[in-house]
């Protein structure tokens, strides 16, 4: 099993160019399962989750080809319905072709999805909403039989909450459904935005009529287009944090700042000095790091996925700090791992009190999902000496040649077999 050893104590210095969006590529990819036709996609990350949901797509029966940078996705014989528990278990997006095969066939045999060992992400807001539009479902050793025999039908539908993947798998679903279907209650999550722009240009009728409320008209085919994937928001924000955290100087290029607005006014407020242009953000990390109270929440809240990262900022901050983490019930599992390395952090349901002025010691260390992963490589870059972080596969399943970066802006680091 491979591991990342990393000497900390460094200033991080440079440029890092921002990767595609792997949370916008996911439900992307799925939707080409709409099209007969080609479909390229352009600035895909590479990341262990996209040649997952590939591998998906091919078992399916898409015929797929990277040239250069692009990856060509030709669905002109793509007939199967059977999405199988190997190529889903590692990974809960697995989940979202299930709305484009009821769309496109009428019914589908899909596995519960697997993923980070985050908290429970019940898939029940999807099967409940696709029900409304005609989807009858059951669940057995494992797999969702759903089966809309007469087609999908429009329909009115409010989800009991807001859930960044029943939006998706729904809006996809919705754009072969007979009729006009009405979503309210909706994420508007960036990565959400990026799915519309792209089933509007296959020339889906998507049309959003309030904040959180979104209208589809069917449609009985779409066209072959082009398509690129928009940035990496969380990937952006692990990297200003980490300049903001060792008195770095980077430019972090290749986004939209208003996008990470949020997180850039969170940074500002601790104390980091920050300078935007159009498709970049300057950031340089002050030694005096201010306490905050902070919550997560859905967009353009401060995301859960830069919750593990902010903490050990906050770590480092002249006071103590309260999280509340408001998404997943269980996202403090690398916890236990930071205190292993001189933090004082104590958890108490869905609050962490974090302890500031402390200094990270170095240690060997194992990640537990995606974004702990990311921050235990965090506290390590400002720990004096060598951190071994063990399990990286999660690492490798959200962040493109993470080494490589960061050895660009000045970083000791390497992976070990």
């Amino acid at each position: 099993m491979q591991k990342l050893e990393v000497f900390g104590a460094k200033k991080l210095k440079g440029q890092i160019y921002i990767s595609g969006s792997k949370n916008a590529s996911l439900p992307i990819l799925a939707a080409t399962l709409l099209s007969r036709k080609e479909i390229t996609l352009k600035n895909l990350p590479k990341v262990k989750d996209i040649e997952t949901m590939i591998n998906l797509l091919q078992s399916l029966g898409s015929i797929t080809k990277f040239e250069g940078q692009s990856l060509v996705v030709d669905n002109s014989k793509q007939k199967k319905i059977f999405a199988s528990y190997n190529l889903v278990k590692t990974m809960r997006a697995g989940i979202l072709v299930l709305g484009p095969l009821l769309a496109k066939f009428g019914n589908a045999k899909v596995s519960l999805p697997g993923g980070c060992a985050i908290g429970t992400r019940p898939v029940d807001i999807h099967l409940k909403a696709l029900s409304k539009l005609g989807v009858k479902f059951q669940i057995l050793n494992g797999y969702v039989y759903a089966n809309a025999s007469k087609g999908l039908v429009g329909a009115n539908i409010t989800f009991p909450k807001i859930s960044v993947g029943a939006t998706e798998n729904l809006i996809i679903a919705a754009c072969f459904a007979k009729g006009s279907t009405i979503l309210k209650n909706c994420a508007i999550e960036p990565e959400i935005k990026d799915l519309v722009n792209f089933l509007i240009k296959m020339g889906c009728k998507i049309k959003w009529i309030g904040k959180r409320s979104i209208k589809i008209s069917g449609v009985k085919e779409v066209k072959e287009i082009s398509y690129s994937v928009m940035f990496d928001r969380i990937e952006a924000g692990t990297y200003l944090i980490a300049a903001a955290l060792t008195e770095g100087n980077l430019q972090i290029k290749n986004v939209i700042p208003n996008i990470i607005k949020t997180e850039l006014n969170i940074l500002k407020k601790i104390g980091a000095k920050i300078k935007v242009s159009r498709n970049k953000v300057n950031i340089i990390g002050k030694k005096k790091i201010k306490s905050l109270k902070i919550k997560t929440s859905p967009y353009p809240g401060f995301p859960t996925d830069l919750q593990a990262q902010i903490m050990v900022l906050l770590c480092k901050a002249n006071k103590k700090s309260i999280i509340r983490e408001d998404i997943f019930e269980n996202r403090f599992m690398h916890v236990a791992e930071l205190n292993r390395m001189g933090a004082q952090i104590l958890t108490k349901g869905n609050k962490a009190l974090v302890k500031g002025n402390i200094n990270f010691v170095p240690a060997e260390l194992m990640a537990t999902d995606l974004r702990a992963s990311v921050s235990l490589v965090l506290a390590a870059l400002t720990a004096k000496g060598k951190s071994v972080i063990n399990r990286i596969y999660h690492l490798d399943r959200g962040y493109e040649n993470i080494e490589k970066k960061l050895k660009k802006v000045g970083v000791k680091i390497r992976r070990i077999n």
